[in-house]
């Protein structure tokens, strides 16, 4: 059986992959011994990233080459303009900064948020649909990965205790699994040079997660 070109793209890339599901953001998550100021940091430019992240999949689902798959990217935008929307509302609000959810546009950018930000704006404003895949794939499988690696019973305070099971949960995993299957497939009818593409987009947006991470220790 060969291997699956997402899991070459992750071993292409092992030391990347570790440091963005293996994070000290991650692990002090889980742990609970996170402070306040650094996944306050986060959290507001996690909520300018979504704004970014929701219009790729916008062009996702405008891309997708069938109604099924149409069909399953407007379902997870649904959850992440919905039920992720209101989770932004109420962590914000408990951290003091409520006004990052009621004002977004005054929110500061940081490097990360910016480059992210841009990475996104242009794939999806020029890229084809495997181009758009290499994003999406795995900016969400690096969430999965570190949700699902936090241990149980998990944080005490909601605000990062419903942050990882909004990513642990198995409706996400299925997700982040069909999304794998779609780059898959697109990259095998891909041609070399597009191929070559998907792999820097895919190597990119892990740097970024990384980076992202980062940010979150960096006092403005």
């Amino acid at each position: 059986m060969s291997e699956r070109f997402t899991d070459a793209l992750v071993a292409a890339n092992a030391p990347l992959w570790r440091a963005a599901t293996e994070h000290r953001f991650a692990r002090e998550l889980g742990a609970d011994t996170l402070p306040d100021a650094a996944f306050r940091r986060y959290l507001v430019q996690d909520f300018a990233f979504v704004e970014a992240l929701v219009a790729l999949l916008g062009y996702a689902v405008a891309r997708a080459p069938t109604l099924t798959a149409k069909r399953r990217l407007a379902s997870f935008l649904a959850a992440v303009t919905g039920d992720e929307t209101l989770y932004f509302e109420r962590a914000l609000a408990a951290l003091d900064v409520k006004e990052a959810f009621t004002a977004p546009d005054r929110i500061a950018l940081g490097d990360a948020t910016e480059r992210f930000r841009a990475l996104m704006a242009a794939a999806g404003e020029r890229g084809s649909y495997a181009e758009i895949l290499a994003i999406l794939v795995p900016a969400e499988w690096v969430y999965l990965t570190w949700a699902r690696a936090c241990p149980l019973p998990g944080p005490k305070r909601f605000y990062l205790a419903e942050w990882i099971e909004l990513h642990a949960i198995p409706d996400f995993a299925a997700f982040v699994e069909w999304l794998r299957g779609e780059l898959d497939r697109a990259a095998a009818a891909a041609a070399p040079s597009e191929r070559e593409r998907i792999a820097s987009l895919f190597r990119t947006t892990l740097e970024l997660e990384r980076d992202f991470f980062d940010a979150a220790y960096v006092e403005s």
